[in-house]
């Protein structure tokens, strides 16, 4: 081997070498940068390479990296496909700004309730001093039960509505004040070819019948405008609405005379225009009776309308016990108004039975899906309103007997009565009517009284099986924020063997958008950056 090859191998040595301690070198100072935790404990990069700048710690980069990746993995596919993720980022930006600018209204209800004996009511009856027509009500809201008797033929076979027409036309005599014809003045109009007809004995027979659907349709404003979105934010939906609802009054006021000539004018064929109240809302489920009034104005803000019934009574699913629930929305707040009829009786054990009635009435009750805003939820079930008012006799009665009852009636003691009232007992024990409330009762029991008289039935019944002891079963609680009680009381009309129960409500509203813009001025501007939805993107 020639000296010349001897170097060669002994240079090609050397390089490996150096080669190999370059790597372990390298090695070593990698293993010394990532092996750096906190802050005390870093060297800066001079130590290592004199004369460099400082390096960004690489491990702590890359895990940042990464956890940022994998927060912002969701694909836009599934982003899309998730309704509710979408919904949220739909609906920031209007989130924002009604939290930002919430204007809230008050409005005043009239709310009512009267089991009225299955007696059809008299012309004469005077309805205007119990509704407080002088008083300033946004809404009435008027609950009736018994309106019909409860025998087999109105259970059973078909429900008698005349009734319910002439209770119809009474409440809106009272509330508007028509004043020259009532609902058994003038049953046919003086023109036209059914003034001929009205001659006719049998045709006068037939047509004297108040009809219900009639009455209601006299009343109503178009129904299918209440019954749509009302939560639009977009001004000229607004301007539409009230557009279509002044045309539909034109346009019934020139077909009145026209449609249904042989149908008797039991409403004042005065115009909609001189209604202080439309009617929004009537249903009759057997004897239960549900209307609800609303001031002339306010009828372009209402929305969402929708009626639902339960069955509580013969097997448990028929209509002479139960409820009627109406759910609306004024501007951007959901109203629910129950007018309930419960299990009667006085025996130990049957206030269960109401206590179940309510529980399958909160359980059963569903309204339809009708909005179809993404940012906004329509409430479904009674409990997710707003605002819900429950009414009607709801024949809780007081655990004492009847001679315990008549002598605290007589020392007008009605603290101890009340102590002694079912129904506070059980919403105290948490097992019915739990988170709603009532206003203090300062009013004589409502039921049961004599007919036409001030005395109650058992003073003048011998036999005890029908005697009724005194209890207070007419009642109006409610549930929900919003809301406060200013009146609750009773009237004193002998008509019924029970008294009727108002109250009065001053319940707050949230204005729709048109209003609320008003007060996002220049001094109440948002800051841009919290106006811009905030969502992940797969960028």
């Amino acid at each position: 081997m020639s000296s010349c090859d001897t170097s060669d191998d002994m240079t090609k040595s050397n390089a490996s070498d150096d080669s190999v301690k370059n790597e372990t070198k390298k090695k070593s100072i990698l293993s010394n940068i990532f092996s750096r935790k906190g802050k005390n404990e870093r060297r800066s990069e001079e130590d290592i390479f004199p004369g460099t700048e400082i390096v960004f710690d690489i491990e702590k980069t890359y895990v940042a990296r990464r956890t940022f990746l994998e927060a912002s993995s969701v694909s836009f596919s599934e982003r899309h496909s998730s309704s509710r993720i979408e919904s949220l980022n739909l609906c920031s930006l209007e989130s924002l700004r009604r939290k930002a600018c919430r204007h809230v209204q008050e409005f005043r209800i009239f709310v009512a309730t009267w089991n009225v004996g299955g007696k059809p009511p008299r012309d004469d009856l005077d309805l205007e001093s119990f509704l407080q027509v002088e008083g300033s009500h946004d809404i009435y809201v008027l609950g009736f039960q018994e309106i019909v008797p409860l025998n087999a033929g109105n259970v059973l076979v078909i429900e008698d509505n005349e009734p319910a027409a002439k209770w119809l036309a009474l409440i809106s005599q009272a509330i508007n004040k028509p004043g020259k014809c009532s609902p058994d003045d003038s049953d046919f109009s003086n023109d036209g070819k059914h003034g001929k007809d009205s001659k006719s004995t049998s045709g006068l027979l037939f047509f004297q019948r108040p009809s219900l659907k009639v009455l209601s349709r006299n009343y109503r404003m178009d129904g299918a405008l209440v019954k749509t979105c009302n939560c639009t934010s977009e001004p000229s939906c607004v301007r539409r609405r009230t557009r279509q609802l002044r045309e539909f009054i034109t346009r019934d006021e020139s077909s009145s005379s026209d449609e249904d000539s042989a149908t008797p004018q039991f409403a004042c064929s005065e115009a909609k225009s001189d209604m202080n109240y439309c009617l929004v809302a009537s249903k009759q489920m057997v004897g239960i009776f549900l209307s609800v009034w609303v001031r002339r104005e306010l009828v372009q803000h209402v929305g969402h309308l929708r009626v639902a019934t339960i069955g509580r009574g013969i097997m448990g699913c028929l209509g002479n016990k139960g409820c009627i629930a109406m759910s609306m929305s004024l501007h951007r707040t959901s109203f629910c108004f129950v007018c309930s009829h419960l299990a009667s009786g006085e025996k130990e054990g049957d206030e269960l039975k109401r206590n179940s009635d309510v529980a399958e009435i909160l359980k059963s009750a569903q309204f339809p899906r009708i909005c179809k805003s993404p940012c906004r939820r329509i409430p479904e079930r009674i409990l997710d309103h707003d605002r819900v008012i429950w009414f009607g006799d709801l024949n809780y009665r007081v655990a004492l007997s009847y001679l315990e009852t008549r002598s605290l009636l007589r020392n007008n003691d009605w603290n101890s009565l009340l102590e002694r009232d079912q129904l506070k007992i059980e919403r105290e024990a948490g097992r019915v009517f739990n988170g709603w409330k009532e206003g203090k009762i300062s009013f004589a029991p409502t039921y049961k009284y004599s007919q036409n008289s001030d005395i109650y039935a058992g003073e003048t019944v011998k036999s005890k099986k029908k005697r009724r002891t005194p209890a207070w079963c007419d009642r109006i609680l409610w549930h929900g924020n919003g809301m406060e009680q200013l009146q609750y009381l009773r009237g004193e009309s002998k008509f019924s063997d029970h008294r009727p129960v108002c109250a009065v409500f001053a319940a707050q509203a949230e204005m729709n958008n048109r209003y609320r813009r008003a007060c996002l001025g220049a001094d109440s501007r948002i800051p841009s950056d919290e106006l811009i939805p905030q969502r992940h993107s797969f960028y």
